[in-house]
């Protein structure tokens, strides 16, 4: 298990980081802990780094759907708010957009449709490449590019006021 946390942790802390805009240990633990549980269920029809990178991702997800993450963001007592702003306005400022920009995002991508969203989140978070989402979706390759432009777009479109 220590080989696959050495091998993996950069890729791991970076979705953990691009998904909710911050480094959140207790995210990249469970993460190495249901991949432990689950190792029997890997089947080596693709790359480990993709199948370690989805569960990654969907513990993300949980955990900004999660009543604990929304209950954080919105449960700041007065006193704790009036020392950050005093200490660190403009870092309290960058972190709330950063977060609030990272919900965006997700909201977005989430909104795809099913086909657009699966093809973006395994090139842009899982790293796959063309030929590697060709072979586990089972389409053409042309698709695949098909779809991540087409999802490119209606992202760009749908995101253009943080672009």
């Amino acid at each position: 298990m220590k080989s696959i946390i050495d091998k993996y942790k950069n890729n791991i802390k970076k979705i953990i980081s691009t998904m909710t805009g911050s480094e959140n240990e207790d995210i990249e633990q469970e993460v190495y802990i249901r991949t432990w549980k689950n190792m029997n269920k890997y089947r080596e029809q693709g790359r480990f780094k993709s199948w370690i990178s989805t569960i990654t991702a969907n513990l993300c997800r949980d955990y900004l759907k999660s009543s604990y993450f929304k209950n954080s963001i919105n449960q700041v007592t007065e006193e704790d708010d009036y020392i950050q702003i005093k200490d660190n306005k403009e870092n309290v400022e960058n972190a709330f957009f950063q977060k609030q920009r990272q919900k965006t995002i997700i909201a977005a991508i989430d909104a795809l449709k099913p086909k657009l969203r699966e093809v973006i989140i395994m090139y842009e978070m899982q790293d796959m490449s063309y030929e590697e989402i060709s072979a586990k979706l089972k389409v053409p390759i042309g698709t695949v590019r098909s779809r991540l432009f087409n999802a490119r777009k209606e992202l760009s479109v749908t995101l253009k006021d943080l672009i």
